[in-house]
């Protein structure tokens, strides 16, 4: 093997593998797909998300969009989005969508049917016994909020 492709096939070998995109051997960015594979986003070449930057333009000429029954309506806000505050957003709607609600929703949601029980209460002894379940939700919340708080995760 003549000195100069060992020495190629010496450094082809060595380095690190580069995927790299030459519009001049001839190769496309993959027309077929309809995203960008990682490799092109790397790369510097002035076509490599050109039909990306297209698809939106065209559905709109088209008037694909206007036939979304959604079209110029503001999106429906989920139930209790706006009470819930910021930090806990995600996580709990990571949950939501996984089916799980979070201990502190469930801690939430005794607390209200303690209240509306308390409110509806008839005796004093039965008013007694549910302030006192109540009062235990309510400490329970207060801490887990508090750890939170610490932890820094609120």
């Amino acid at each position: 093997m003549p000195r100069s492709r060992r020495a190629r096939w010496w450094r082809a070998t060595t380095r690190p593998s580069r995927t790299r995109c030459s519009p001049s051997r001839g190769r496309s960015h993959e027309p077929h797909r309809r995203f960008r594979s990682p490799q092109a986003a790397r790369c510097g070449h002035p076509l490599a998300g050109r039909r990306d930057r297209r698809a939106p333009a065209q559905a709109q000429r088209s008037g694909e969009l206007r036939s979304a029954p959604s079209f110029g309506k503001p999106l429906a806000e989920a139930e209790g989005w706006s009470e819930t505050p910021t930090e806990f957003r995600l996580p709990f709607k990571i949950l939501k969508n996984a089916g799980v609600p979070p201990p502190e929703i469930e801690m939430f949601h005794q607390r209200a049917a303690l209240r509306e029980q308390l409110a509806a209460a008839a005796s004093d002894d039965e008013r007694r016994a549910i302030a006192a379940r109540l009062s235990e939700v309510e400490q329970a919340i207060a801490l887990r909020l508090e750890g939170m708080r610490a932890s820094g995760r609120l």
